[in-house]
């Protein structure tokens, strides 16, 4: 009989409450996502709050099946508070569950620090408001933005299918704007960014990550386990030890 995979728990934005693509696509089978969807009905400030007090509830269904790790997968929903949030809400998390909990926002500042980017070209899906509370957030954090552009969007479900070259356009123009840019980050949870990231780093040769890619290293290594997936991105490339 093989061992059981570890169990990760993923809090998503989405009402379906799937695990995003981005998993099975890093891990293959290595590790079994199991998720729980809030129900937002934009990305917006005002689509968040409706949700954001039951994040707790959420995790407690995850840990209930058996969730050895938990993450709340959404960027701005997790940021656009502020710092001290973001802090507040993992915090209740863990004390809610007691096991190990994370959130989208500190796997990005977790990722750009391990990939060395301190000044930081940031495209995003996101209305000018997010915009600026993310330029905060990570100010707040010690990082400097070069540059930050958002395609202005707020449905949920469209971020899944924004294509790869619309992704890859605008992170360049931002870089462009500021070349003394450390790399490159893509901000928004829905959308799909693991061709981009491969093809940015590959043409600017400075590290790019985004915000789904970098939660799930961060939830994977929050539990201990080998976060490492080669082909996808610096972020990737080897097993920590």
């Amino acid at each position: 009989m093989s061992p059981a995979r570890p169990r990760i728990g993923l809090i998503v934005p989405p009402a379906h409450g799937r695990v995003p693509q981005d998993g099975p696509d890093l891990y293959g089978d290595r590790y079994e996502f199991i998720a729980r969807g809030l129900g937002i009905a934009a990305v917006s400030p005002e689509g968040f709050d409706p949700v954001v007090d039951t994040i707790l509830d959420r995790a407690r269904e995850l840990r209930a099946a058996g969730a050895e790790v938990i993450s709340m997968m959404g960027t701005s929903l997790s940021f656009y508070r502020g710092q001290a949030f973001t802090d507040q809400l993992r915090s209740s998390m863990q004390q809610a569950t007691g096991v190990p909990c994370t959130t989208m926002s500190h796997a990005v500042i977790a990722a750009l620090r391990r990939l060395g980017v301190r000044k930081v070209a940031v495209a995003t899906s996101y209305i000018d408001d997010l915009n600026q509370r993310l330029v905060d957030y990570l100010t707040g954090a010690g990082f400097t933005v070069t540059a930050i552009e958002g395609m202005s969007m707020t449905g949920v479900e469209a971020m899944g299918e924004v294509p790869t070259q619309a992704l890859v356009d605008l992170s360049l123009k931002v870089f462009e704007k500021d070349r003394s840019a450390q790399g490159i980050f893509i901000s928004c949870g829905g959308l799909l960014t693991l061709e981009a990231i491969r093809q940015l780093e590959d043409r600017l040769g400075v590290p790019a990550t985004a915000s789904s890619p970098a939660g799930f290293w961060d939830v994977v290594r929050l539990g201990g386990w080998d976060a490492s997936s080669p082909g996808h991105g610096r972020l990737f490339g080897e097993r920590e030890r």
